[in-house]
């Protein structure tokens, strides 16, 4: 990473020292009766103290190191203490140059939803049941992800097939951060293997699509129930087994948009409509969010890709053991830990390519 000039040091200095007085602000704000015995208002700036802590540890302790390199630099003027304090100065530069590139990735501009939950929809794509087994492999990927971060994940829409196969299915993940996190697995995911339905030992190669929706908060999509056409019917299991005797499943039609939403997992009818609303406004959301973004993810399309449904962006090759990410040309060859769950490392590249690509605007 290139070596920030002294006016580009200075400026992150004073963004830093902003942070810290925001934090500080937040903090006391918190603590205001009149805060706490509003709920919504304690709830925001809650949610924003939250957010702000982590920049404001980085913060506090970029200034930490500029105070005690401030303080060996006085001692250079010591005939008795210049040799020490010289090492001193050259270690804590290190550390003040290192401090300050990671405050400089901190303060790039944030993604408005990355704190918040994700509805992810995995849909088999080309490949006939071998792409159903692949697609219910990979919603499997999600699901061990999720927790391995403590996060919770609710099946919204089942769509299993007779073979343990998912023709689609949509889960609700909730947590800190969940779409920022996820957001980069939106796409064609494609996959190279003998099929198990397959005698002749052939490989084949089948995809699956990957949705990843930010939740949309009840402010963000305002729906007007004339636009809606709520149907329902009986719920049932893979191949059409009945789970239960009343008619609880919910499917929601949007008319406009001519989105259809349907939920079938939970117990009631009233549970169910509520998934499903959910569902369908964090679709609304996504089409708002996706027009508005377009010419931002034009500017990104030769950086990580654009996001796009039809990308492909990742190859899971089973004979060779390998996972390429073709957006960054990173491969691994752990594809085992990685279908189990382990994408830490895939995203926390993607995340650094984004950031770098960022920072380069920045230049």
């Amino acid at each position: 990473m290139a070596e920030l000039t002294f006016n580009e040091q200075e400026r992150i200095a004073r963004q830093l020292e902003s942070v810290e007085g925001r934090f500080e602000e937040l903090s006391i704000r918190i603590t205001l009766p009149e805060v706490i015995s509003d709920s919504a208002l304690f709830t925001s700036l809650m949610r924003q103290h939250a957010e702000l802590e982590p920049l404001n540890a980085i913060a506090a302790a970029h200034r930490r190191l500029r105070e005690e390199l401030d303080a060996a630099r006085e001692l250079l003027e010591d005939p008795d203490m210049r040799e020490m304090a010289r090492e001193e100065v050259d270690a804590l530069s290190a550390q003040l140059a290192e401090k300050t590139q990671e405050a400089r990735i901190a303060l790039l501009p944030r993604d408005p939803d990355d704190n918040k939950n994700a509805v992810l929809e995995v849909r088999a794509g080309a490949g006939g049941d071998e792409a159903g087994l692949f697609a219910a492999e990979l919603l499997r990927m999600y699901m061990h992800y999720a927790d391995a971060h403590g996060w919770k994940a609710e099946l919204i829409e089942d769509g299993s097939t007779e073979l343990g196969g998912v023709k689609e299915s949509v889960l609700l993940i909730q947590g800190r951060n969940v779409f920022q996190k996820l957001k980069y697995e939106s796409g064609v995911h494609r996959v190279q293997r003998v099929p198990v339905t397959e005698s002749s030992g052939r490989i084949h190669t089948s995809t699956a699509t990957v949705a990843v929706l930010p939740e949309a908060d009840d402010v963000e999509v305002e729906i007007n129930m004339n636009d809606l056409r709520i149907d329902t019917y009986r719920a049932s299991g893979a191949g059409g087994q009945h789970v239960n005797r009343t008619d609880s499943a919910v499917r929601i039609t949007h008319i406009p948009t001519g989105l259809v939403v349907t939920s079938q997992d939970q117990r009631s009818q009233i549970q169910n409509r509520e998934q499903a609303m959910r569902v369908l406004k964090s679709r609304l959301y996504d089409m708002q969010r996706q027009k508005q973004q377009s010419e931002y993810a034009d500017k990104r399309k030769g950086q990580i890709g654009t996001g796009d449904r039809s990308e492909r962006i990742r190859t899971y090759n089973f004979p060779q053991g390998r996972v390429t990410d073709h957006r960054i040309g990173l491969t691994l060859y752990k594809i085992d830990s990685i279908i189990n769950g382990e994408l830490d490392e895939i995203i926390d590249a993607l995340t650094l390519a984004e950031q770098t690509a960022m920072l380069k605007d920045q230049d």
